[in-house]
């Protein structure tokens, strides 16, 4: 029998070496849950911020009523998203601050991609829909991660403040799919 040590060094189906595999934590490298539910929280601050001032922009290039006031009522909704954030940074003892979210920086990228590269109009109005169900799709997945950190390391408080958060998010998505699905794609279909 192989000890652990020696597991680690074992080639993969793929033939590689798994020692090649690993990565070396950075000096700031979580410890403890506590401490990766800290820059999570950190991440999605950050990436809510930047859709605050993401979400104008795709209002303004919106054709379709239905969406540019589904994204207004969402740029409002996100605004109170960063205010609950910044309450749960509190209740936990927190400064209340972003680090850079390379996904949802990614994602913001991408959106504006859909932008330069569709006509105004029904498809970019599609456009704008889908790379928003994208974003929305990532902050379902952040959020459900976030309350299963918080139920688990014991601030209900904070859990609820975020199941709060993770509904309004399901919601926009719903609100975009209903759009998109019975209005918007049948117009740039046609």
């Amino acid at each position: 029998m192989k000890n652990s040590e020696n597991s680690n060094h074992e080639k993969t189906s793929n033939g590689t070496n798994n020692k090649n595999l690993f990565v070396q934590p950075s000096s700031k490298a979580a410890s403890e849950l506590k401490d990766l539910f800290i820059d999570s929280l950190k991440d999605i601050f950050w990436a809510e911020n930047a859709l605050v001032g993401a979400l104008p922009k795709m209002g303004a290039n919106a054709t379709a009523a239905s969406l540019v006031s589904a994204i207004k009522e969402h740029l409002a909704v996100t605004k109170n998203q960063v205010l609950r954030l910044e309450k749960i940074f509190d209740l936990l003892g927190e400064k209340a601050e972003g680090k850079k979210c390379e996904a949802m920086s990614g994602l913001l990228k991408e959106g504006d991609s859909i932008l330069e590269e569709t006509m105004p109009g029904a498809v970019r109005d599609a456009g704008i829909i889908a790379a928003s169900q994208k974003i929305e799709h990532y902050e379902i997945a952040t959020y459900g991660t976030l309350v299963a950190f918080a139920k688990t390391l014991g601030e209900n408080d904070v859990a609820k403040l975020l199941t709060q958060t993770l509904a309004e998010e399901k919601e926009a998505d719903c609100v975009l799919n209903d759009i998109a699905l019975n209005a918007v794609n049948i117009v740039a279909a046609k």
